[in-house]
């Protein structure tokens, strides 16, 4: 009975409710206080430099219809016309094969400010791994926890993979956060088919910083002999 009240009460209140007045409100709201996020915007650019016609045409063209939509138009929606003169576009991208500059000069004039992140740094790795309600780590000891086996991170050995996350990220490639995955995988990669063979149900598995020194040791001499080899 419980349980059905709650679901009464919300079916009563929703014919209470005006949909019209709520949909006006609703589009109100998004003309007046709108903020859309375009991300990955970099990926439809073309170097001017080695430009292919084909995907430059494609490219192009994709901008040019986010031209008018950034400009200020109105758009048909099933909610009613939604005009975007006044919402706020953010756009971002990792520009490693492009420049900004190679975006249309008109959509670059409607993106007049522009803001350079910094990379992320060993601390924000370690904030990354430990912060979040379902991290990492926790999915890794949530993973092993199937096997039976308890799976536990010391927190230098958290500190060293943060660390080993940021020292790959300026040596190798800096692709963020998506480094964690890379080197927790390399880490747990034995130690998930042991956790599988342990005959023992309730064994404990403690990953310190020796073990993540001598798992990503191959990783960081590779890492550094790849800079001299031609």
């Amino acid at each position: 009975i419980k349980e059905a009240r709650e679901v009464l009460l919300e079916i009563e209140l929703e014919k209470l409710l005006d949909t019209i007045d709520i949909k006006k409100e609703a589009i109100t709201a998004v003309e007046e206080s709108g903020i859309v996020f375009i991300d990955e915007i970099d990926k439809i650019c073309s170097s001017k430099d080695f430009m292919s016609r084909s995907a430059d045409a494609s490219a192009e063209g994709v901008q040019r219809d986010l031209l008018p939509l950034v400009e200020g138009t109105t758009i048909n929606t099933k909610y009613g016309n939604v005009n975007t003169d006044y919402i706020l576009f953010v756009a971002s991208g990792a520009f490693h094969a492009v420049k900004p500059s190679d975006m249309l000069p008109e959509l670059q004039g409607r993106l007049p400010i522009r803001v350079e992140l910094q990379g992320l740094s060993e601390d924000d790795l370690y904030k990354i791994l430990t912060e979040p309600v379902a991290n990492l780590i926790k999915q890794q000891v949530e993973l092993i926890g199937t096997e039976g086996v308890k799976l536990t991170f010391e927190d230098d050995a958290i500190r060293e993979i943060a660390r080993m996350g940021a020292m790959l990220n300026k040596t190798v490639e800096n692709i963020g956060a998506r480094r964690l995955h890379t080197v927790i995988e390399r880490i747990m990669e034995n130690l998930s088919f042991e956790a599988a063979e342990l005959e023992n149900a309730g064994k404990e598995l403690v990953v310190n910083k020796a073990l993540v020194e001598e798992r990503l040791s191959e990783v960081t001499v590779k890492s550094d002999l790849s800079r001299y080899i031609l």
